[in-house]
């Protein structure tokens, strides 16, 4: 079964039409709900991936209902509840109690560089199954086999299709175990072509390809 948030490929949610003029904040509490999110990541108690797993898992009730930025201070008071950084009653009461500083509090004069800091999903793992040219088929039904309800990669309207490998980018951290704190298990990661017919039949645009970046387990021989 999917969660709320795997979107893709319905049917009724209108088009994305961006505004290339548009603010990057539509309100100032959406910064600080950034800024804080990011403060927080970096006290190391989570992974991105647990992060985003986080935010799947709200209520469909909250997550149909919340902005953007609302899904990510949700999931986040539920992180640091769950960590033990804060309580219930400290954020019910919007007052915390004091505490030592955590060793790895981000200090205001770091953060450009911490932001500007880049970190590498990639490590040392399998060789590849794949090469580039080869035909593939996603796994049925798009879900973590490891854990139940758990955080995947492979969105649900890609499951079950055939694609092509146009690109191989070595092992990286699989997000389906690393979201559940089971290690990093790095796999494999390809970058999959698929025809635009062959993702949604008839096509507006028949010569276009959908590509996604997708790990070695949710794929087999086509």
């Amino acid at each position: 079964m999917t969660r709320v948030h795997d979107m893709g490929g319905r049917y009724g949610d209108g088009p994305i039409n961006p505004d290339p003029d548009a603010p990057a904040f539509e309100t100032d509490w959406h910064a600080r709900a950034l800024a804080v999110t990011l403060a927080a990541g970096a006290l190391g108690e989570w992974s991105i991936d647990t992060s985003r797993h986080a935010r799947e898992s709200l209520p469909p009730k909250d997550y149909t209902s919340f902005s953007y930025y609302e899904k990510w201070l949700a999931a986040l008071a539920n992180l640091l509840v769950e960590r033990g950084l804060v309580t219930r009653d400290e954020l019910a009461s919007g007052t915390a109690s004091p505490a030592p500083g955590h060793p790895k509090m981000l200090e205001p004069r770091n953060t450009v560089a911490a932001l500007a800091r880049h970190v590498p999903y990639s490590r040392p793992g399998p060789a590849t199954a794949y090469q580039i040219g080869d035909r593939v088929r996603t796994r049925l039904p798009a879900r973590n086999t490891s854990v139940e309800g758990g955080h995947t990669r492979l969105p649900a309207y890609l499951a079950g299709h055939i694609g092509r490998v146009i690109l191989c980018h070595g092992a990286h951290v699989l997000p389906d175990k690393n979201a559940h704190r089971l290690g990093e298990a790095p796999e494999p990661l390809y970058t999959i072509a698929f025809t635009s017919s062959e993702i949604w039949g008839g096509s507006m645009h028949p010569g276009d390809d959908i590509t996604a970046d997708l790990w070695q387990s949710y794929l087999e021989p086509a």
